[in-house]
């Protein structure tokens, strides 16, 4: 043992290991774990083993769940599930407090298992992950109370599948819960395979408690379980992993109707401005991608950092590197624990070897690793160009990559140039600058002189290939709430698109012929194909050719919209003056409308309804613009509502100006750019409805018409990378097409069906039209 003066020499840590014994005892009881269904555990079935990452130990065996278990599980679920729903949400919200101050009791013993199971740093585990675990469950039973006032009309889904990720595992599993459960749903839980132990505690818990038997369900297994219960019958996935697995469950979902949110991977950047505190950006680092061994899916692995600073914040980070502890995780003053697998531990190396391959240089601090065990070294590379693949593929281990830019401009492109759009962190003592920032970065989150900070009052959530949906805060308990159902049109077959002459269709009248065109780029376009369609009336009579767009004219029509972003810039009140006046315009044609709605055997009263709809557009746009979340002690928590970009809309044969009306007017109320395919049955009412949007200083771009056979090119529109989100109206089956199509860039699909939208509030529209972005600054002394 060192004596005192020597330890006053090194200042160096002694060990200070926690004592496992609890929990060893509570594992050795148990040995092998069945699953937990209908308030009961089952006999262990086939079982795998669950391992400590920093010994290779084996701490238990875990049932391998099959489809009939997961069958079993989700029965146990849905007879549950009417008396679960049923219950009073103060009911609901005693359930969910009793959870917390159980887990609360048992912090000390669920901290250990966690950092046993995982290899994290038992420091993060006690201080981090129960903390905000429990803090979900006190903020839902909130939300529990307050639903049936604060969300009138709406009810639960059902039956929940909820699959979580191996990194925060206790964690994971309270986000997904918490809301389901205090919305009136039952639950089945698929823990990660590798970590299995603290969800199989917590349904002990769950039992403990006298919880209504079904209300929970855990089964265990690898990925062939978690693809069981995606394709049982649930009524919602909430799924928190990789943007692989992502794709893929969107894919399995298409057209099950099936509500979905997705939390998916990140390369999230880490921005360092020359007039940045370096030493607290130093510490953000620390906190960023070197906490929980850099298995953070919002990690800021992208450190991008001013060129005037870039040598001394290298030379900062390279000391504080030096001086991490990397070791047992079970000591109080780790640092760095160990690697969740094996597996994991291979792919990080290997993308490490891609990295230096292509060019970047690996810093390390030196000093030997554990004899035993899953333990990677922090890394900094260095010179990684935006094309290397360490700066474009998710590592999801201690390593970062560090450029440098020159300008802010440079640096929002180079934070932008990403698949994904998780988080991203701004480190700068200009808050105008970090604002302005935060303002132009594509994320989900955005910490400004912080990083990875977190709540359950604060919506978490991605954009682009981070997923969609949102976990905590009333944006997050949303997700697991049904709205009111509408009231449903029966969808019209799709019309013959032949233009080839019949002359037994003439019109009966002699008029001067009117050509309709395509409405791309605030200017009326001819088709690219050269192609129409004759569109006739109930009688049989031809009313007019209409334009038959292609793929060519929704490629230009997307082009055109993305050039009109400067109208999601402009304020809510200025987009409203639009709105307004475009109902005025069309109430002078008021007449005109109505005669084509009759003509095509449509009733004109959709033309009142859409001047209506324009008004509760217009009144609305300066109204949703999001909410301060009440969160920490002095951080000021934005959670801000934004436009998605451009929206794809395929509107239903039903209701052929209201219809397109309910869906464009709230798209472009919440600063959207919209590409819409009107209705196949009867498009010119859109076409004429474009002679409005002219003469109603609608900005060209902002909306776009492109008539023609509405499958075709939705499925254009579902394929379309620079299409944010995609509104199908029409039936099932192409639903699903769009559905299954959209996996490509992982669009938000929304799917209301053909609806009469006269009974509808355009609330609802409004909500789908924007995306919650959360922004986190310091506030306060």
């Amino acid at each position: 043992m060192p004596t005192v003066m020597e330890i006053l020499e090194t200042m160096d840590y002694g060990p200070a290991p926690e004592a496992t014994g609890e929990v060893q005892g509570w594992l050795k009881a148990r040995g092998r774990f069945g699953h937990y269904i209908d308030g009961a555990f089952t006999a262990p079935g086939e079982t795998f083993t669950s391992e400590n990452p920093a010994t290779g130990a084996v701490l238990a065996e875990v049932t391998q769940g099959s489809d009939a278990d997961i069958a079993q599980a989700v029965a146990a679920a849905r007879a549950a599930a009417p008396g679960w729903a049923a219950l009073a949400g103060h009911a609901r919200a005693k359930w969910l407090y009793a959870i917390a101050r159980h887990l609360q009791k048992r912090e000390r013993f669920l901290s250990v298992l966690e950092c046993l199971d995982t290899g994290k740093p038992l420091r993060e585990a006690r201080e981090a992950d129960l903390p905000l675990a429990i803090r979900h469950f006190y903020h839902h039973a909130g939300w529990a109370e307050l639903a049936e006032t604060e969300f009138p009309g709406h009810a639960p889904h059902g039956v929940v599948g909820a699959v979580i990720p191996w990194n925060f595992p206790l964690l994971m599993l309270a986000w997904k819960l918490a809301p389901a459960l205090a919305a009136g749903n039952t639950v089945v839980l698929k823990p990660a395979e590798y970590t299995p132990l603290t969800a199989l505690a917590f349904a002990e818990i769950c039992a403990e408690i006298g919880l209504p038997k079904g209300v929970v369900n855990v089964v265990t297994g690898d990925g062939r379980t978690g693809a069981a219960l995606v394709a049982e019958k649930v009524d919602k996935i909430a799924f928190t992993g990789s943007t692989e697995v992502g794709r893929a469950i969107r894919a399995a979902t298409a057209g099950s109707g099936k509500a979905l949110t997705l939390e998916l991977g990140g390369k999230s950047p880490f921005l360092v401005f020359a007039d940045a505190d370096l030493d607290a950006a130093v510490e953000g680092v620390v906190n960023s991608i070197w906490f929980n061994q850099g298995q953070v899916c919002c990690a800021g692995s992208r450190l991008l950092v001013a060129e005037a600073v870039a040598e001394r914040f290298t030379a900062l980070l390279t000391a504080r590197m030096a001086r991490l502890r990397i070791g047992d995780p079970l000591d109080k003053c780790t640092d760095i624990g160990a690697i969740v697998h094996p597996v994991q531990l291979a792919r990080i190396r290997d993308l490490v070897a891609q990295g230096e391959a292509a060019g970047a240089r690996l810093i390390r601090p030196e000093g030997q690793l554990p004899a035993t065990g899953c333990f990677c070294a922090p890394g900094l590379l260095l010179g990684a160009e935006p094309a290397n693949p360490a700066s474009i593929e998710e590592i999801f281990g201690p390593i970062a990559t560090l450029t440098t830019f020159r300008t802010p401009a440079e640096a929002v492109e180079l934070a932008n140039n990403t698949r994904y759009g998780l988080a991203a962190a701004i480190w700068s003592e200009n808050i105008t600058l970090a604002n302005d920032i935060a303002a132009r970065l594509k994320a989900g989150t955005v910490w400004i002189n912080c990083a990875n900070v977190f709540d359950a009052a604060a919506p978490f959530g991605g954009m682009r290939e981070s997923g969609f949906g949102r976990e905590g805060g009333r944006a997050g308990f949303a997700e697991y709430l049904r709205a009111p159902a509408p009231s449903m049109l029966t969808e019209a077959p799709a019309p013959d698109f032949s233009a080839a002459p019949a002359p037994g269709t003439a019109k009966t009248e002699t008029t001067i012929d009117r050509t309709a065109k395509l409405y791309i780029g605030g200017a009326q376009k001819r088709p690219e194909g050269g192609q129409s369609w004759r569109i006739l009336s109930p009688a049989g009579a031809e009313i007019g050719l209409a334009p038959t767009g292609s793929r060519k004219d929704i490629r230009n029509a997307v082009e055109a919209a993305q050039k009109a972003a400067g109208w999601g810039k402009m304020t809510g009140h200025a987009r409203a003056q639009v709105l307004y006046f475009l109902a005025e315009n069309l109430a002078t044609r008021q007449a005109e409308f109505e005669a084509r709605l009759r003509e095509s055997g449509h009733d004109p009263a959709e033309v009142e309804a859409t001047i209506r709809l324009a008004f509760r557009a217009a009144a609305l746009a300066d109204k949703m613009a999001g909410e301060v979340a009440a969160t920490r002690a002095k951080m000021l928590t934005l959670a801000l509502s934004e436009p998605w970009g451009v929206i794809g809309i395929a509107c239903a044969n039903a209701q052929p100006l209201l219809g397109l009306a309910a869906l464009v007017l709230p798209a472009i109320a919440m600063g959207n750019r919209v590409v819409a395919i009107p209705a196949m049955a009867q498009p010119f009412a859109a076409t004429d409805l474009a002679q409005v949007f002219d003469c109603s200083d609608l900005p060209g771009g902002v909306v776009n018409l492109v008539t023609g056979p509405r499958e075709e090119l939705a499925k254009t529109l579902a394929q379309h990378d620079d299409v944010a989100a995609l509104w199908h109206a029409g039936g099932p089956e192409e639903a699903a097409m769009v559905e299954r199509e959209s996996t490509g860039n992982l669009k938000a699909v929304w799917c209301p069906g053909p609806r009469d939208w006269a009974a509808q509030d355009p609330r609802e529209t409004l909500g789908h039209a924007v995306q919650v972005k959360t922004v986190w600054t310091p506030y306060g002394a």
